[in-house]
């Protein structure tokens, strides 16, 4: 399992997306700038892995050098599950020993790489899907002065979703708040209603797609 709380990837030049420099009046001038990018899906890296059994709710992941978005930060925002497996699985071939995490034996693809997902998956939150909790987003602001920090677009705000320094491998370079969809952050992921993907016949029957055969 590669799931680690506050994760990052080693910084990049583009990471926290730099912002346009100015010369006025002969002098240097940093400006703000908004992101380009910001709330494009992404998919996590770790889900290219088929031993990857998901995030959780209680989790923050930030991918900084992903080449998928603008920004190159791809945020996991307390999201359950993985963006690739909306309904989850029970792994292919299902582990005997085991924890089940669905009532189904469908199986999962590997995004990109084809064969499926070998072990179990949770299905996502109908409450919490990708487009709440999974995007390309930004660091909107932080404790240094001197790093350079976006603006967040309309419909996002700058949010501190608990990524600091000295957590996992976070460093300086990516401790921060960052950009998330306005009223998106969950503070206790227990308050979060438990309905999720199914396939199971009610009224959640294939609400996140179609199932795979």
């Amino acid at each position: 399992m590669r799931r680690t709380k506050y994760t990052f990837s080693p910084a990049s030049p583009f990471a926290g997306l730099a912002c346009i420099t100015a010369m006025v009046i002969g002098a240097s001038v940093t400006l703000g700038c908004e992101s380009g990018g910001v709330g494009d899906p992404c998919q996590p890296e770790d889900e290219f892995f088929d031993d990857f059994n998901g995030f959780s709710l209680g989790e923050v992941n930030v991918e900084s050098r992903s080449f998928q978005c603008e920004t190159r930060v791809c945020l996991v925002n307390k999201f359950q599950g993985r963006v690739s497996c909306p309904y989850g699985t029970n792994g292919s071939p299902p582990d005997p020993n085991a924890t089940e995490t669905v009532k189904h034996n469908l199986p999962c693809e590997v995004p990109g790489f084809g064969g499926n997902v070998k072990v179990p998956v949770y299905p996502q939150r109908l409450a919490r899907r990708p487009d709440v909790a999974v995007y390309c987003s930004c660091r909107c602001s932080g404790s240094d002065p001197n790093a350079r920090y976006c603006e967040c677009p309309s419909g996002f705000e700058c949010a501190d979703i608990g990524v600091r320094q000295g957590q996992g491998q976070t460093n300086e370079q990516q401790a921060g708040n960052y950009c998330i969809r306005k009223g998106s952050d969950l503070e206790d992921p227990n308050t979060l209603d438990n309905d999720v993907c199914s396939v199971e016949p009610g009224p959640n029957y294939a609400t996140c797609g179609t199932p795979p055969g």
